[in-house]
């Protein structure tokens, strides 16, 4: 390997904007990253996460086009 081409890995403090943190290590300068949304907020995590419910545009396709345009040719 060359020598003095590769970044310091260094500790790193992750802050987020709902003030979680945790400690990691990175390549980063400053050994501070600051993150929108970590495992604490985001909804997929907290299980606040919202389903979106396809099942109205199936419904609809099948009200404007009918079930018999799926069964063509059998």
């Amino acid at each position: 390997m060359k020598r003095d081409i590769h970044p310091e890995y260094v500790e790193t403090q992750v802050s987020c904007t709902c003030g979680a943190s945790f400690t990691t290590r990175s390549t980063i300068d400053g050994g501070a990253i600051r993150a929108d949304v970590c495992s604490e907020c985001h909804p997929f995590y907290t299980g606040k996460q919202k389903i979106l419910d396809t099942g109205g545009r199936v419904a609809r396709f099948e009200a404007r086009f009918g079930k018999a345009a799926g069964t063509a040719g059998k």
